[in-house]
């Protein structure tokens, strides 16, 4: 077993990655905690607890305790934490006794929600807790050359916050974040099958939508797709056809507002660091980054290359646990 294991912890919104260096992703699993209402008593978390959403009794409820990137619910992102940390030990044999811990914060967030993300990894017995950059960490799992001084724009589109970053020189030049994420696309599905169709839809039904028939504002081949949900009017469940137009319609506010903040930040670039992003283009990296046609309708709206991350998903994770060695150094030259 190896004793204080360094890990790094992509603490996101609909999802959380512990990645080691050792042996890489350790865990994928979607942040939601499922407890028990009377007892107080966790009963269930990630995979488990996901499947139970909107399939519960009573007092068992299924909760995500983190909103917009941060922690909304202390004690039982604590607990979800702790329990995940268990089962990344059983399964992969690395003692979790006093680990060094990497985890990534919104570069919005404020002092007060950074020393939550902070506390709750520290009440898990952590010896040392290093906060990064989400950006950083996105960049640096991309395999872009962060520490040196040309521009790298790196647009993370995760689960409560998208982040558009310029970073060079191992620092944020320019960034913005705004709290639409894939969460804000699902509610808006929701919220449009509930207008155009009087039909009720779950979280994970929404999702399964914008995953399969969701698209960027491009032109495309039409798809349709058959949804299951609750009459408002009859209460009884019922079966609609979708199209995948109707989708795009209904995420266009959020694209619309992702592409004006990705503006905004590329105006603030300083004029030496402009012509590096002609060069080198822009890489996208999280879950919303997967939306089918994101990359084509980016690329003819700012008239900048835009690649995809080689795993957008791990991006972030990747970056936090191989951010360690820049953190010792930064720590090593302020000494």
């Amino acid at each position: 077993m190896l004793s204080n294991a360094e890990i790094g912890i992509d603490l996101g919104t609909a999802n959380i990655l512990i990645y080691s260096k050792s042996k890489g992703i350790l865990l994928n699993e979607p942040s939601v905690v499922a407890y028990n209402t009377e007892t107080k008593n966790v009963v269930a978390v990630g995979k488990e607890a996901k499947e139970m959403v909107g399939k519960t009794p009573r007092n068992i409820i299924p909760v995500r305790p983190l909103r917009d990137g941060v922690i909304a619910d202390y004690d039982m992102t604590a607990q979800m934490l702790k329990e995940l940390l268990k089962k990344v030990s059983k399964k992969s044999g690395l003692s979790m006794r006093k680990p060094t811990v990497v985890i990534c914060t919104p570069s919005g967030s404020t002092s007060v929600e950074r020393r939550a993300i902070h506390n709750a990894v520290k009440s898990y017995g952590a010896k040392h807790v290093h906060l990064i950059e989400e950006p950083i960490a996105a960049a640096i799992g991309a395999d872009l050359p962060v520490d040196e001084p040309i521009a790298n724009v790196v647009v993370d589109i995760g689960g409560g916050t998208s982040e558009v970053a310029i970073i060079s020189f191992g620092g944020v030049v320019s960034c913005k974040s705004i709290r639409t994420g894939g969460d804000v696309m699902d509610e808006e599905i929701i919220q449009y099958v509930r207008k155009a169709y009087n039909v009720l839809i779950g979280e994970r039904t929404a999702e399964q939508i914008k995953m399969e028939i969701g698209y960027a504002l491009i032109d495309h081949p039409e798809e349709t797709m058959e949804v299951r949900g609750r009459d408002m009017v009859t209460g009884l469940p019922k079966t609609i056809e979708l199209k995948s137009t109707e989708i795009q319609q209904a995420l266009k506010e959020s694209l619309d507002q992702l592409l004006e903040t990705i503006r905004a930040t590329l105006e603030e670039c300083p004029p030496e660091l402009s012509g590096d992003i002609v060069d080198h283009g822009v890489i996208l990296t999280g879950g919303g980054s997967l939306l089918n046609g994101m990359q084509e309708w980016l690329s003819d709206e700012i008239s900048v290359p835009v690649h995809m991350a080689p795993s957008p998903l791990e991006s972030v994770a990747i970056g936090t646990g191989r951010s360690l060695k820049m953190i010792q150094k930064l720590q090593k030259a302020s000494k």
